[in-house]
This record gives structure tokens, C-alpha cells and sequence, in this order.
């Protein structure tokens, strides 16, 4: 019985976790990390998997032998991208604990703005003790974009906490207690959304499409007089000139930012230091590494043993 085939980890991850989580990952066979200097130099010839997650531009020349690319995470426009993408499957990451992390930080931004949290810490600020005047969650409309296994998690924890939810997909979803819109509905969905939380594939389709004029088609009518912007989907598909334009003219009441065009931020954006936005640092659905390995070990397993691979990604269609 022929040696099975090493699995190269390329993942711009924290390398701690990811160095623990290699610990009893992949028992069967050996693990070339790239972010271990001993390992840089190292011959990838003839290796059948890789790992990758914003990998270094030489992975795919270094190892031209790959039958299998497994994203680290969701999203897999950073691996379309890189140079010398060999036609073989690209294998996305499907986890629960992936999903449940970004349904967990949608329902949170909902209810930040909900309860109006930036106006409460500004009045902590001032000592000042005064109640605002509190819309509840079924006064309010949240509009999800992209309504795959993320968009339709995140809708039902939405709609559990109260919240009016619909959804909005190119390809018209049939979900369950969700009313639900397809390509030619995007006006019509739009016009009903107070809150719009982004979870679009980066596609050529979906680049830029958060912008100034999509924002003008939103709903004011809802308690806050103007929408809120909740983007955790992909940075390329929204237009930040734009964002920012539309925030000093109240066409956006406020946003919650997880992904930008260019990351990390620069220190010098605008949007570090706005009070009526919430930034974090692309971390609304951070890959638990042990899962992704377990994940990876399991697909490896299917396709050895002649059975297909899940979670094959679509190239023409970018997810």
C-alpha cells in the first residue's frame, strides 16, 4: 500500500491556533505547515491536498501536483485569485461552528442598533442618566442579502429574536417562515429593508454592489428614520466612498462593518472613529481551525474512498 499523501497547511491564521489545532489533526499522514520556517524551503512536488486561506502567490507553482485545494474558510474568492489556480475542486469550508459564529455577530449588530447602544455609551460618557425612546425588534424589517447556509442561519435566529426577516438571493430561496426575493425583486426587497445585513459571495456580480445608489432604494420608514448598513459578506462588494457619503448625508443612519476593499483597514479611515459605526476586524465567522482540519480529514476520507466531495465550489458562479 502506497504512502498516503501529505496535506500542506497555507492559512494566514493566528499561528498558535493554528499549530494547537494541528496537534492530532491529519494522524495518518505528515503536515507541511508553510508558516514554519523549517518547512519554507521544502519540495511540494507531488503533494495531492492544500489548505490554503490568503496563501503566499508561489503555492500553487511550488506544488503543481495538487488534486484537491480546501479554502480555510466560507469564502474562496482569496483562492480564485492566486496565480496558477489548477483546475482541480475547490473544496469550501462548511461547519456549524463557522455558521453559528456569523449568526451570533449578525443578531448582535441587529441589536446593538436596535437598542440604540452607541447613543447609550455616549450618554455613560456624560454621566447622563436618560432613557430613549425604544422601538422593539418587530418594528423592524432586516433585509438579508445572500441567503446560503449563512443567510438562512442568521434569518431564522433573526426572526426567533423578534425581528421582521427577509431575504434576497440572485437564485430565489423557498425557506420556511421567510419571505423570500430573487434577482428581478431586488427593488421591491430593498424598498421593505430597515436593516440590510450583506452575506454576498464576491462574484462579478455582487462587486460593488453595495453602494449609493442601491442605499437610496432603501426603506426609511422604519423607527431610526433611515437605514443601517451590516455588511460580514466580502469587502469588494461594497463601495466605501460611497458608505461614507451616504452616512454624512443620513441616507445611512449607521453601519457594522466586518469586511473592507482593502484589508487590515488603514489606520487612517474614517471609519475607526465614526459614532455611529462599528468595526471589527474580519472576524464575524473566524474559522475554528480544529473543525476545519476535522473537515478537511473527512473529505480527504470521501475522496479516497471514490466517494464525491462535498461542498465542491461553483468557479464560474465564484461560491
Amino acid at each position: 500500500m502506497s504512502a498516503k499523501s501529505p496535506v500542506i497547511v497555507d492559512l494566514k491564521f493566528i499561528p498558535e491556533e493554528v499549530e494547537a489545532a494541528l496537534r492530532g489533526a491529519f494522524p495518518d499522514r505528515e503536515v507541511i505547515n508553510r508558516a514554519d520556517p523549517a518547512q519554507r524551503g521544502r519540495d511540494l512536488s507531488g503533494i495531492d491536498y492544500a489548505v490554503v486561506w490568503k496563501s503566499a502567490p508561489d503555492l500553487f507553482s511550488r506544488a503543481p501536483d495538487l488534486k484537491v485545494v480546501f479554502s480555510g474558510g466560507a469564502g474562496v474568492d482569496h483562492v480564485l485569485t492566486l496565480p496558477g489556480l489548477p483546475d482541480v475542486p475547490l473544496v469550501r469550508f462548511v461547519d456549524r461552528t463557522l455558521t453559528t459564529r456569523m449568526s451570533e455577530w449578525v443578531v448582535m449588530q441587529c441589536l446593538l442598533h436596535l437598542r440604540q447602544h452607541r447613543a447609550y455609551e455616549a450618554l455613560a460618557q456624560k454621566r447622563e442618566w436618560r432613557d430613549l425612546s425604544q422601538p422593539e425588534a418587530a418594528g423592524v424589517t432586516v433585509g438579508i442579502m445572500g441567503m446560503g447556509v449563512l443567510g438562512q442561519d442568521a434569518a431564522r435566529k433573526l426572526a426567533v429574536m423578534g425581528f421582521n426577516v427577509i431575504g434576497w438571493s440572485r437564485t430565489r430561496r423557498t425557506i420556511e417562515g421567510i419571505e423570500t426575493y430573487g434577482a428581478t425583486d431586488l427593488d421591491a426587497f430593498l424598498a421593505r429593508t430597515d436593516f440590510l445585513v450583506g452575506l454576498l459571495p464576491l462574484t462579478p456580480e455582487t462587486k460593488g454592489i453595495f453602494n449609493a445608489d442601491l442605499f437610496a432604494k432603501l426603506s426609511r420608514e422604519g423607527p431610526f428614520g433611515a437605514p443601517v448598513f451590516i455588511n460580514a459578506g466580502r469587502g469588494g462588494s461594497q463601495v466605501e466612498a460611497d458608505i461614507l457619503e451616504c452616512l454624512d448625508a443620513s441616507v445611512l443612519a449607521a453601519a457594522s462593518l466586518d469586511v473592507f476593499e482593502e484589508e487590515p483597514l488603514s489606520p487612517d479611515s474614517r471609519f475607526w472613529t465614526m459614532p455611529n459605526v462599528y468595526v471589527t476586524p474580519h472576524v464575524a465567522a473566524s474559522s475554528d481551525v480544529k473543525a476545519l482540519f476535522a473537515h478537511v480529514e473527512q473529505q480527504i476520507a470521501r475522496f479516497e474512498s471514490g466517494m464525491p466531495l462535498e461542498h465542491i465550489v461553483d468557479r464560474l458562479a465564484g461560491y
